[in-house]
């Protein structure tokens, strides 16, 4: 149900982070570690369910709006998710 921002004590601006200072240069990240260092969680933080599932939310279409400057690596194995880092 929408609200009016009065209701709200804190409205701030809407803005994402560049992956550089988000992300160092010589590492790959599971998308998973990349959402908790959206949000500034550790990337060994256990996160209950809803909760990693939000922060996915964010971070996959952040993930494709800045796609040019990623790499990929493929996974381990077929359960395990594939990597990704910046480009060089």
């Amino acid at each position: 149900m929408p609200r009016p921002k009065s209701t709200f004590d804190d409205v701030r601006e809407f803005e994402f982070r560049e992956p550089e200072e988000v992300l160092e240069t010589d590492t790959m990240y599971t998308v998973y570690e990349i959402a908790r260092l959206l949000q500034g969680v550790d990337v060994d933080r256990e996160l209950d369910a809803a909760t990693e599932s939000v922060f996915l939310d964010w971070a996959i279409p952040w993930m494709l709006d800045n796609e040019a400057q990623f790499c990929f690596a493929e996974p381990n194995d077929e359960e395990s998710p594939g990597f990704y880092g910046l480009r060089d």
